[in-house]
């Protein structure tokens, strides 16, 4: 038998019971709390949607009267699960988190340094349905990088509409003293300016979808490449080089103050400073280059960009990836757009407390552990102490 730990699962319990039951009061015989924490635990553990889930919490039921009250001893029933997570509001269902998975990383700054949001999407490639000519669900999601927390995520029918799905899921969370970090999707003007009125820092990349704003960027800095000379801007530099086997990878970070004599900065008044990062990897005799720029809010160092720009990429690597090739979220046939959003939401919840898991096994180990072993189960719930 587990000792609860009441400051973490009472903490989430209290959050879940202010959650608008949307079922109607003649199906209510499961609380809230306890579809939701069964469901994050059976996730954990290896289940992948109402029916796994349900499955799991019949197999478990023991133990889980260990730490919840069941009615009538019955835990709930696949239909139950469904009904509930295609009915609750994604926001309300995804707010009543936050609380528990801030104790799982401060709010002040790491080492002197400004925490990294990472803003990205992320389709769901098998949520599909042509009989109702719908396309797979996308999902955009705010991810805290140091700390593998996902901060929130709003779902939209297609990647273009990441623009307008971008400013919901700002509104969503709280962003003061954090740099935030986009594609190229997000360079809008509406955007930059909505995550400096929150208080919050921007590093945001700009390609084609921007054309005059691009091109003044890539003009300064092949101007200033051609010169040779990088004082008369006051550009900030750095270099990191890394080598993997036989290749070895090279990246050049610049930043430099907007250059005042162009007009289309006019337009941006959020932001403060350009950047530049060149990407240079050789194996053997084969050189390929990158070249990538940004819109930055802030003057901000040649590493803390570095920082800002490699930090990006860890809400694809260390999130999206793992949502796939550990979870199966792509192969998920579930079709039912709310259903769909939230059993993702509690994916990337799980994603985060595994992560959050002392043991120095993998993600795929621990995941196994917790399917295995309840104690290391109630351990990554955090419900022991």
């Amino acid at each position: 038998m587990i000792e609860v730990a009441e400051q973490h699962w009472g903490t989430l319990r209290n959050a879940c019971r202010k959650i608008d039951d949307p079922r109607t009061p003649i199906n209510i015989f499961h609380p809230v709390e306890n579809i939701i924490a069964i469901s994050l635990a059976a996730i954990i553990a290896g289940a992948e949607g109402p029916k796994s889930i349900a499955r799991w919490a019949k197999n478990k039921k023991e133990w889980l009267e260990t730490w919840l009250d069941l009615p009538e001893r019955k835990t709930p029933s696949r239909d139950c699960i469904r009904t509930f997570f295609a009915r609750v509001a994604p926001a309300a269902f995804q707010n009543c988190f936050f609380e528990w998975l801030d104790g799982l990383a401060p709010n002040s700054e790491q080492n002197g340094e400004l925490p990294i949001v990472a803003i990205d999407g992320k389709a769901l490639r098998h949520s599909f349905d042509t009989s109702k000519d719908l396309r797979p669900l996308h999902l955009v999601s705010a991810w805290v990088a140091e700390h593998h927390i996902s901060l929130g995520q709003v779902a939209t029918e297609k990647k273009s509409n990441e623009i307008t799905a971008i400013p919901v899921l700002l509104e969503q969370i709280d962003i003061e003293g954090a740099v935030v970090t986009i594609d190229a999707m997000g360079c809008q003007k509406d955007i930059a300016s909505r995550i400096t009125l929150q208080k919050g820092k921007f590093v945001i990349a700009v390609k084609g979808n921007q054309p005059t704003l691009f091109e003044t960027i890539k003009s300064f800095f092949d101007d200033h490449w051609e010169d040779g000379d990088w004082s008369k801007g006051r550009c900030h530099r750095h270099h990191t080089s890394e080598q993997t086997g036989s290749r070895q990878g090279d990246r050049y970070y610049y930043v430099a103050p907007i250059p005042r004599r162009e007009e289309v900065f006019d337009h941006w008044p959020s932001v403060k400073a350009i950047g530049m990062v060149i990407r240079v990897q050789q194996e053997g005799d084969d050189v390929t280059e990158d070249v990538r720029y940004y819109i930055l809010s802030d003057d901000f160092t040649g590493k803390e960009f570095a920082r800002a720009v490699r930090q990006h990429w860890s809400i694809e690597n260390n999130c999206h990836w793992q949502l796939d090739v550990l979870f199966h979220e792509d192969a998920s046939r579930v079709r039912e757009r709310t259903l769909t959003n939230n059993l993702s939401w509690l994916r990337r919840v799980a994603i985060s407390l595994l992560r959050h898991h002392p043991s120095t096994d993998s993600l795929k180990g621990k995941r196994q552990s917790a399917g295995w072993n309840e104690q290391f189960l109630a351990e990554t719930l955090q419900f022991t102490h």
